[in-house]
């Protein structure tokens, strides 16, 4: 009976964890693409200012990546998920009350430290609630959560900036801000570190969960997987970071969009990504990991492409759907690959140190493309820039340890099939 409830109430536990997602990084991160017309024109940033405020979201994020594991260690996922949530949502209310650049700059970076602690949370409590064989479909469903907050920003700020003008941006902020402390209220009844708090019986005991986190002991797998993957991880947080950030701005500013337009765009952006989780780690399992990614980045070169060459506005709406299609399949077929290279033990280890990587590519992508787009306040040459860096990145995946432990296994059982056929 106690486990017949734990299954049952892990999956509440989901459930629970999309609207955290969709806080914390849908609102808390992917919301600033939207916002930020409306910003530009209220408190006049320059394009090296705009660059600089989606760095310091990230290096807010980074400072996360460091701090977490202590933080998970002492004081549990779930005190970290609500406290994590509450500085998310009371940045951006904060950010609704500022007149000036360096205020904003500051309000950003504690949104991308919430940010922060709150995803790297939500990915260690799952590990308490599934056993190796199904955490990878738990977190794919919670992944889910990033694509609804990045469709609902997409609906609702176009709304706010047409019924308050100029200042529809702190209007949106405001909102965004109340369902951040709302979703932090929700995640405080709804989720447990543990089936244990509940009486229930524990479905993982594998040393996997707050010890990995910690970063203890010694990572063990293929000979340069985790350089690899985590220079790949990198390029993503770099590239991806600077197409979220400007691009809401060039549909306006550079293709001549309405706002309502851009909107109805980044909402598709959105719903597309959805499904890049699933579908992307779906195609690993065929085709395998290194030839996935190389599939992924060059989808992600594709979308780049289309951005920096101003083909049109049909380009545009084409680049803007690839990008959604593809945004979350790196982070799916990373995780997943970090599986089969190391031991069930150290993988969230190993995530932690790729993590890390992608933290300082975001963090360092926004600034260096608002310094190239200054002399002429467009971001054309920055997405041209990351079409060719995530081109160079396709050709690396290749390079990828081709005996992983997983991938090994499908390829003898497929051998033995074959041989009993």
């Amino acid at each position: 009976m106690g486990r017949f409830r734990t299954e049952s109430y892990r999956w509440v536990v989901v459930a629970a964890g999309v609207p955290v997602l969709m806080a914390a990084i849908g609102l808390g991160r992917f919301a600033f693409g939207m916002q930020l017309p409306g910003m530009q024109a209220g408190v006049h940033l320059s394009s090296a200012q705009m660059g600089l405020m989606g760095t310091c979201n990230f290096g807010g994020y980074l400072i996360a990546m460091f701090l977490s594991p202590f933080l998970v260690r002492r004081y549990r996922p779930r005190l970290n998920i609500v406290a994590g949530l509450l500085l998310v949502g009371g940045s951006l209310l904060m950010m609704s009350r500022c007149h000036v650049f360096l205020s904003l700059a500051i309000c950003f970076t504690m949104t991308g430290l919430g940010t922060g602690v709150a995803n790297i949370a939500m990915m260690a409590l799952l590990t308490w609630w599934f056993s190796n064989e199904e955490r990878g479909k738990a977190t794919g469903i919670v992944l889910c959560g990033n694509g609804l907050g990045i469709v609902l920003a997409g609906v609702l700020i176009p709304h706010f900036n047409r019924v308050d003008g100029i200042d529809g941006w702190r209007s949106g902020w405001i909102t965004l801000g109340l369902i951040g402390v709302a979703v932090a209220a929700i995640s405080g009844m709804l989720l447990r570190n543990d089936p244990r708090e509940l009486g229930l019986q524990p479905e993982n005991r594998l040393p996997t969960a707050l010890e990995s986190v910690s970063g203890a002991g010694k990572l063990t797998g293929a000979p340069g997987a985790l350089a690899r993957l985590s220079f790949l991880y990198m390029v993503v947080g770099v590239t991806s970071a600077i197409y979220g950030a400007f691009i809401v701005f060039s549909m306006i500013h550079e293709y001549g969009l309405s706002e309502t337009t851009a909107g109805f765009y980044w909402s598709w952006m959105g719903i597309c990504s959805l499904f890049s989780g699933v579908g992307f780690g779906a195609l690993s399992d065929r085709i395998g990991r290194r030839y996935s990614l190389a599939v992924v980045f060059g989808v992600y070169t594709v979308a780049f492409a289309l951005a920096g060459f101003k083909l049109g506005n049909g380009a545009i709406f084409v680049s803007v759907l690839l990008f959604g299609f593809s945004i979350f399949g790196s982070v799916a077929i990373v995780v997943t690959a970090m599986g089969d290279y190391f031991e069930p033990s150290r993988v969230a280890h190993a995530l932690s140190f790729a993590f890390i990587f992608s933290a300082v590519g975001q963090t360092v992508g926004p600034v260096v493309a608002g310094v190239i787009a200054e002399p002429q306040g467009v971001f054309t040459r920055a997405y041209l820039i990351s079409a060719l860096i995530t081109a160079v990145a396709a050709l690396f995946s290749l390079t990828l340890p081709t005996v992983a432990r997983r991938e090994k296994t499908m390829d003898n059982e497929t051998l033995a099939e074959r041989t009993q056929s």
